[in-house]
């Protein structure tokens, strides 16, 4: 069994779902992998079965039987990596915005000191590609909105592209994670920003996906925005 793991969660991902394993599985450094399907009616679940037979020791597949989110898409599959007792647990998109090359530089980090390692799109300058200036400009000021509100100094707040070491999922209480879209990848990075943990950002080059469909939408965003003033109040009151 491979030190890491990741965790990729999809919903009609058949596109991009075979590629994205492959891609995992040929990088030197060993990693497993766990998909997190919300019974996709496009198959994406059936597609993972098949390449299972191909890597049945490194191919993991946990089906959920509705959409529920992405937050809870990862906290199952957070729970899952616990009980199988990797050291490394990643978060990683299905759709190649992430490149599956950076999870060496994210591990490297968190084998460095890190306990969390955060693949940034902002630390080094502004790195994202095919997105429309309307979006950058979003997701980057959501990111100074975050800073400001929470105090924490991380460039790239809402990055979906992490690795922790088990000791943080395993301090954080996962069943008390609140939220599902950009707000949940806040959450995460704010609850180890309490507990003390050492978050470094590795810089990467974000590229929007060129298959499938985004899952953004506009209660995501607004769940985002209300959900970062949630969470320093709770801090304050001692509820968090």
């Amino acid at each position: 069994m491979a030190q890491g793991i990741v965790i990729i969660p999809t919903f009609n991902e058949i596109e991009n779902i075979e590629a994205i394993i492959k891609a995992v599985f040929a990088l030197k450094t060993p990693f497993d992998v766990l998909i997190v399907d919300d019974n996709s009616p496009d198959g994406t679940a059936a597609k993972v079965k098949e390449i299972q037979q191909k890597f049945p020791s490194q191919l993991h597949l946990k089906i959920r039987m509705k959409k529920s989110g992405l937050g809870t898409a990862y906290v199952a599959g957070f729970k899952w990596a616990l009980s199988h007792e990797y050291d490394y647990i990643f978060e990683m998109d299905a759709d190649f915005s992430h490149n599956p090359n950076d999870l060496e530089k994210l591990l490297a980090a968190c084998e460095n000191g890190a306990d969390v390692a955060i693949g940034s799109r902002y630390s080094n300058g502004v790195n994202v590609v095919n997105w429309p200036l309307s979006r950058v400009l979003l997701s980057y000021f959501a990111s100074v909105y975050v800073r400001m509100i929470t105090g924490m100094k991380i460039a790239d707040a809402t990055a979906g592209f992490k690795c922790y070491r088990r000791t943080v999922l395993e301090k954080i209480n996962l069943d008390k994670i609140k939220f599902v879209g950009y707000a949940f990848q806040i959450e995460m990075k704010y609850r180890a920003f309490v507990n003390k943990f050492i978050i470094v950002e590795v810089p990467i080059i974000f590229t929007d996906r060129t298959k499938g469909q985004s899952k953004m939408s506009g209660g995501i965003i607004r769940e985002a925005v209300v959900g970062v003033i949630m969470l320093r109040l709770r801090k304050i009151f001692n509820r968090l």
